[in-house]
């Protein structure tokens, strides 16, 4: 029996949820057992909610002081850190979404004789994402990773482009659906079909410049006077010249806040079609929730977008400009009635299976350094 822990100190968003799913696969298939390491404060662990794999909170922070408080503190997290993991005696672990506070488990790792791999979402700084040392930590994490794990090959060419890989391997995996529907922790039962009235297109997610603000501003402007629709935009992010003319057009409702996570799948299950006008990317975590959800995709053709979408027979790519995007929209709005479908099983697209190729991949790769090591 292998053991595998699992972490990510984020409080919200993406980072504790994909770390969630990532460890109750894992704890599924035979002869894995798993340890998940979230930070004491995230948002999914709030209420009631119940985790069913075993659990190693961390207290982590609640604001930037917070923050510099728990780095000056290194001296003594650290020795508390190993005490928690020796107790645990894991194989090997997995950072399933990189954070602030990583380097501290990298040292108790090191120190407790723990190879670990890191799940690279990002490999360089989007426009206005993040704080300045986010991505400067990262790379001090990689260069003392033994695994570096990827979910698109745009992220892995990145990645060869800079010097944190030193000779080692990139392991290939994929972003499977967000478990918020089929039955996992906290899922929510879909409704049949939709109620009647206009097409619904949501866009969801951080409200920042490289998501195409601008560029969805311009295609809705275009849409043919007369044709119905409701559109909502749905997230937390800089009020900007973009938001603001999307704001001033008709059918359109600009909603600028923290979605909490307990909101996420009422609001996907409001959508018919999920709109990624991004004008870079790695992947969407967004566009994986809606795919789970049976709902279409609109996306535009960059970054890890097109090896995200391009097999998938409800999304719909298109070149990063206004009049294409417009013409996928018109599409969809015409074709009516638009129904959601019943998420079929992702099979080698799911947790399950990307879960068991990825341990074994990071076996193969700990195996192949130990025996250079030799």
């Amino acid at each position: 029996m292998s053991r595998v822990l699992v972490w990510q100190w984020g409080r919200r968003g993406a980072g504790p949820r994909f770390a969630l799913n990532l460890a109750e696969a894992i704890d599924s298939l035979p002869g894995l057992d798993v340890v998940l390491s979230l930070s004491a404060r995230a948002e999914i662990l709030a209420g009631d909610k119940k985790v069913p794999v075993r659990m190693l909170p961390m207290e982590t922070y609640g604001s930037l002081p917070g923050l510099l408080m728990r780095l000056l503190q290194a001296p003594v997290l650290v020795p508390h850190i190993m005490r928690a993991v020796r107790a645990r005696r894991p194989d090997f672990a997995i950072c399933a979404m990189t954070g602030p506070l990583d380097l501290l488990m990298a040292v108790a790792l090191r120190c407790s004789g723990v190879p670990y791999a890191v799940v690279v979402h990002d490999a360089v700084m989007h426009p206005g994402d993040g704080f300045p040392l986010q991505f400067m930590l990262q790379r001090l994490l990689l260069w003392r990773a033994d695994v570096m794990v990827v979910l698109s090959r745009h992220v892995a060419a990145q990645l060869r482009q800079q010097r944190v890989l030193r000779g080692r391997e990139i392991v290939m995996s994929s972003h499977p659906p967000f478990d918020y529907f089929s039955g996992g922790a906290g899922a929510v039962v879909l409704s049949a079909g939709r109620v009647a009235g206009p097409v619904r297109f949501l866009m969801f997610g951080r409200l920042l410049t490289y998501k195409g603000l601008d560029l969805l501003a311009a295609a809705l402007a275009m849409m043919p006077a007369g044709l119905a629709f409701e559109c909502r935009i749905v997230g937390h992010g800089p009020e900007s010249a973009a938001l603001r003319a999307l704001a001033g057009l008709p059918h359109v409702r600009v909603e600028n806040r923290w979605v909490p996570e307990s909101e996420i799948p009422a609001l996907i299950a409001w959508a018919d079609v999920m709109l990624l006008p991004y004008r870079e990317a790695s992947q969407s975590g967004v566009g994986a929730i809606a795919l789970s959800a049976g709902r279409w995709v609109v996306s535009t053709n960059v970054g890890g977008l097109r090896e995200q979408f391009q097999d998938r027979s409800r999304a719909l790519l298109c070149e990063p400009t206004a009049v294409a995007f417009c013409a996928r929209l018109v599409e969809l709005a015409e074709r009516q009635p638009l129904l959601p479908e019943v998420p079929a099983d992702p099979g080698e697209g799911g947790w399950s299976a990307v879960a068991a190729r990825m341990v074994a991949d990071i076996e193969k790769a700990l195996v192949g350094r130990a025996a250079m090591a030799i």
